[in-house]
């Protein structure tokens, strides 16, 4: 989930760069659509009201890649002044976790407000960004993750029981200028129950597993590092599929509840590789 720093993540093999490149395993390709709501927000933000939609479109295979669809839509409100705000991000990841093209475009009140767009690659020494917007540019960051290498990190690790470790993650959003640390933290292994809000939307995913998930998202570079706060911290249900629920979008200030609402998952067998 992007969420954008969306939901993200592989196991353990030393790969060509001295880093772990993820296994294979099925991710469900997918179409997500959640509706958000103001989860509690201080005087400081100054908001007294959020509402808002969010839609994660995610499709693909180890062999073909991935590609990701994402908008988020919310009018936030103030006492002063409503405004409307809209982030559209498409992204694809190679299979291997080496490649990673990003665009968001943002508007505010249907305006053109920014776009980054750019193409990340892995290096012997880390990761190489080339930024075409808003202006040229070449990065050099340090070696990290890429968004479905995080998420299949995540997944082989909750099932190998591990409840807390800490990774990094490149995922291309705010200005796409720096890694970002992550702490994860796995609950147990649950069973879904009749009573749970997102019951009905699951469809044939009802009686599926889920672990609860907690990832905060740290911001190492310049005097960041000093603060040892999170910039933006979200918990979510993670299912055995790759797909996350029941989301809660803590960003300091105020936080964001998304519900889903709907969910279309396609036909698994585009999914695999061709023998």
């Amino acid at each position: 989930m992007g969420f954008s720093r969306q939901f993200l993540i592989a196991a353990a093999l030393v790969g060509a760069f001295g880093v772990p490149h993820a296994s294979a395993r099925f991710l469900a390709s997918h179409r997500a659509i959640y509706d958000l709501a103001l989860d509690k927000a201080s005087d400081k933000s100054g908001i007294t009201s959020l509402s808002g939609r969010m839609v994660y479109e995610f499709s693909g295979s180890p062999c073909e890649g991935y590609t990701t669809n994402f908008r988020y839509v919310t009018r936030i409100n103030t006492e002063d002044v409503s405004r409307l705000t809209d982030q559209q991000t498409t992204t694809f990841e190679d299979g291997a976790g080496k490649t990673f093209s990003f665009v968001t475009k943002s508007l505010v009140d249907q305006e053109p407000d920014k776009e980054v767009k750019g193409v990340a690659a892995r290096s012997p020494d880390g990761i190489t960004v080339k930024l075409t917007k808003p202006q040229k540019a070449d990065l050099s960051l340090r070696q990290t993750w890429f968004p479905t290498q995080h998420l299949v990190e995540l997944l082989d690790k909750a099932e190998r029981g591990e409840h807390f470790y800490e990774t990094s993650l490149f995922d291309g959003s705010d200005s796409a200028d720096r890694v970002m640390t992550t702490t994860v933290v796995v609950g147990k292994h649950t069973e879904t129950k009749p009573d749970d809000p997102e019951y009905a939307a699951l469809g044939s995913m009802k009686h599926d597993r889920y672990w609860p998930v907690t990832i905060a998202y740290f911001d190492t570079s310049g005097d960041k590092a000093a603060e040892m706060l999170p910039t933006y911290t979200i918990s979510l249900k993670l299912h055995d599929n790759g797909i996350t629920r029941d989301l809660l979008m803590d960003y300091g200030d105020f936080s964001v509840k998304g519900k889903l609402v709907n969910l279309a998952v396609f036909d698994p067998h585009q999914d695999k590789c061709k023998q």
